[in-house]
């Protein structure tokens, strides 16, 4: 299994040796250092926590994460996650080059907050007519029965917050890597504006 973290830098269009134009995201992963292996033994599951982007003042570090980078005996760093990872021990350097292009991965991150909508962006309701006085138009309409069940049924879509939700989009494609430059291309979209932090994991 192959994972990193990585910033998303934003999108483009590169073109494939047919002549096709492929619309990519560039994402900038790592250098990840390995802070911590969990076990089975100790922690009843197996992982390692990776390390992304340096903190520089620390008192910005609490004393339990303090803790665990001075066990490490490795710098502070501001992101942290847990990937299923094999053959690394702590203080090892993970980076794009674990990465092949043409290799299936899943891409997990929180998507663009749209703020509160109503249920024609936020559920794709049709809507009213929007003409000839209907006074309609962008409602959501009857929400449920009167008599029964005297109440409207749990899950029914209304209007609310939409987005800044946690997001993994599966299968998609690595296009190119370039170790040199820590830049991995990815086939398509993932979540999130510039800048979005993004984990990167081999897709199961």
């Amino acid at each position: 299994m192959t994972g990193i973290i990585g910033k998303k830098l934003g999108m483009t269009q590169v073109f494939a040796e047919s002549g096709d134009m492929v619309i990519v995201t560039l994402i900038e992963a790592g250098p990840c250092c390995v802070i911590q292996c969990k076990t089975m033994e100790r922690d009843g599951y197996a992982s390692i926590k990776l390390g992304f982007i340096e903190e520089k003042k620390v008192k910005h570090i609490n004393k339990p994460m303090k803790g665990v980078f001075e066990k490490a005996n490795q710098k502070a760093y501001k992101i942290l996650k847990e990937f299923k990872l094999e053959g690394v021990k702590v203080g090892d350097m993970v980076t794009v080059a674990n990465f092949t292009p043409g290799e299936k991965v899943r891409v997990s991150g929180v998507s663009k907050g749209k703020g509160f909508q109503g249920v024609m962006k936020r559920h794709n309701y049709a809507g009213g007519p929007g003409s000839h006085g209907s006074m309609f138009n962008r409602a959501p309409g009857s929400i449920g029965a009167s008599s029964f069940p005297s109440r409207v049924w749990k899950n029914k879509g209304m209007p609310g917050h939409m987005g800044l939700e946690r997001v993994t989009v599966s299968n998609l494609t690595v296009y190119d890597v370039k170790p040199e430059q820590n830049l991995i291309i990815i086939k398509g979209a993932v979540p999130g504006p510039k800048g979005n932090i993004v984990e990167i994991r081999g897709s199961k």
